[in-house]
């Protein structure tokens, strides 16, 4: 690939922060956006502004041919079954709140929902709250040292009182990626459906929903080059026409009555009120570009950038590595004895460099492995070697500032 063509395409990376040039390492927290995506909204606002669905003018037949394209064109980008097995939300924190609203008649007192160490509060509070509500209990899937999942507790805890597994395709802390066609094979021999939260994985790595066998797949569109407020939820047909509506409104609606509503089809049961047009439509665009330039070629570029930054970190006295497992995508996150992680991440700020500092959103985690949070640095297709070698310096004199 030619990094320096991708970057061109990102003018945020041409900013400068107290004097130096940026170097964006967060984006584990969202990424950047190309000016292709940023052109794509301004084009819909320019040209293309409707509301869509139900309009008999031409601008909204239009606006709704190209919303429902993108929808086709994203079913196709995570190989669905079908197209109406695309739901639109906000993001995978409203995927997940949705899946967990839908699924709260079929748990009873004394299911069971497990999920793992490693979840996002966003896969964790949900399945926790509604545990709570319904009488039933969460069960945690623990982790080896090196910060991949315990496989063989995993199987042991999946039992006839399973009603889901909820898990991680990648880890946003450790960076792990998970064995999911492994751990999709262990629940589908017990009966467990399967939700996988993608947040992490969706610019990273082939995603490939019928492949993997999983239930639910989860993912925002900002953590892949698209805008914030836009996400999806891939549900199986069988499952999500099961299922009863999240929320009510217009288009979610078949028929109104003063005694009596019936609900639409799919996926528009689950899409009440007006929909992110202008996300969708950039989503479809964010995906175009990441096809394009290839995810293989993504990973493999991603994949070299961590070792190297791994490498390097690792040769600097008193920082120790967090997450260690065999396959990793994005994603480094360390402590450094005796310093805080926000002492860190603002000394680096001060250097023109962003990190992430803190729990990351992923509290038990930090409890489980008793740390107060870790500094992450997680990257993307535009990130350089270049890039990490200035930010394993600023580092190294940060470390000496605050010794």
């Amino acid at each position: 690939m030619n990094i320096a063509k991708i970057r061109e395409q990102f003018p945020i990376l041409k900013k400068e922060v107290n004097g130096k040039q940026l170097i964006y390492f967060d984006n584990g927290a969202t990424t950047q956006k190309p000016l292709r995506v940023i052109n794509r909204i301004s084009k819909y606002y320019l040209e293309e502004n409707s509301n869509v669905h139900r309009g008999v003018h031409t601008l909204s037949a239009e606006a709704t041919g190209k919303f429902e394209n993108a929808r086709e064109y994203v079913g196709k980008f995570i190989n669905a079954e079908e197209t109406n097995e695309i739901i639109f939300t906000k993001g995978t924190t409203e995927s997940v709140n949705l899946l967990a609203t839908a699924l709260r008649p079929w748990i009873v007192k004394g299911d069971e929902i497990v999920v793992t160490v490693m979840e996002h509060h966003s896969n964790f509070v949900p399945w926790q709250q509604l545990c709570e509500e319904r009488g039933a209990r969460l069960k945690i899937v623990p982790l080896e040292r090196n910060g991949e999942l315990d496989l063989e507790t995993l199987e042991k805890l999946l039992n006839p009182y399973t009603k889901l597994l909820a898990v991680a395709h990648v880890s946003n802390v450790l960076g792990t990626v998970n064995p999911l066609k492994k751990i999709i094979s262990i629940a589908k021999d017990k009966g467990v459906p399967v939700f996988v939260d993608g947040a992490q994985a969706i610019a990273h790595e082939k995603v490939d929903v019928r492949d993997l066998g999983c239930d639910f797949y989860a993912f925002s569109g900002h953590k892949a080059y698209a805008p914030m407020g836009i996400g999806v939820l891939y549900g199986k047909f069988n499952w999500m026409r099961r299922l009863p509506p999240y929320q009510f409104g217009g288009e979610m609606i078949e028929s109104v009555t003063f005694e009596k509503t019936t609900f639409n089809e799919l996926p528009y049961k689950y899409e009440a009120g007006t929909p992110n047009v202008e996300g969708v439509l950039a989503l479809e665009e964010a995906l175009r570009f990441i096809e394009e330039t290839g995810i293989e070629n993504i990973k493999k570029h991603e994949t070299e950038l961590l070792k190297y930054a791994e490498e390097k970190v690792s040769e600097i006295e008193g920082v120790r590595i967090i997450g260690t497992a065999k396959e990793k995508a994005g994603a480094l996150s360390f402590l450094v004895n005796g310093i805080h992680p926000y002492d860190v991440g603002m000394l680096l700020d001060k250097m023109g460099i962003a990190v992430r500092t803190g729990h990351h959103c992923a509290q038990p985690l930090m409890d489980y492995l008793s740390i107060p949070g870790t500094v992450r640095a997680s990257f993307a297709v535009y990130n350089t070697k270049q890039e990490v070698d200035v930010f394993v310096d600023a580092l190294s004199k940060t470390l000496k500032m605050l010794r």
